[in-house]
């Protein structure tokens, strides 16, 4: 597999560059890593976001992109996302947390899927809300999205394994079954 890294528009790069920039966004509570950086804040590994509302894989929208912000040629310290408007892209918040170590072990592991496979993908993040869920998303070159597969990030959901690799269709599917604890739990309280 080899992955294609994705180009963002130049209204979103524009956009984090300006936050990064902005006294006012930096003072949020979510950008206190930024703020007391040895070094640049760079973007860097800009992934398109994706939002599946349903059990469809076809059906999710992109919603805007999320870039993470590396400390000059240290590691990532926040990521940046901006969403999508009809006049470009508008920067929207700074992000901290577990899902930012977890989306970058989960590049780390589609990186490593790429070496010496000919197939070609495409990373995107892809936020299940109904789920309490985060991918990152391989979309594939079939167009059915048959090949495409999913890594959830930390913390997965009930039933389901942060960091392993899933074909889309079985992860879904797994979505959408209840967690057996929580099944025979509603049975024993009837």
């Amino acid at each position: 597999m080899t992955l294609q890294t994705p180009q963002p528009p130049p209204s979103a790069l524009r956009a984090v560059l300006a936050a990064l920039d902005d006294e006012g966004a930096l003072s949020k509570p979510a950008a206190a890593a930024l703020r007391h950086t040895a070094g640049p804040l760079l973007p860097a590994h800009p992934l398109a976001v994706y939002v599946l509302e349903g059990s469809a894989l076809g059906t999710a929208r992109r919603t805007g992109w999320r870039f993470l912000i590396k400390q000059g040629s240290g590691g990532v310290v926040a990521a940046a996302e901006v969403t999508e408007t009809v006049a470009g892209h508008t920067f929207s918040h700074f992000a901290a947390g577990p899902y930012l170590d977890s989306t970058v072990q989960a590049l780390r592991q589609a990186w490593q899927l790429a070496q010496g496979s000919r197939t070609i993908r495409l990373p995107r993040l892809l936020t299940m809300p109904g789920h309490y869920a985060t991918a990152l998303w391989l979309n594939g070159s079939a167009p059915d999205g048959g090949d495409d597969l999913l890594i959830p990030l930390s913390p997965a959901p009930l039933g389901v394994t942060a960091h392993r690799i899933y074909r889309a269709g079985e992860l879904l599917a797994a979505l959408e079954r209840p967690p057996l604890g929580g099944a025979a739990m509603l049975l024993s309280q009837s």
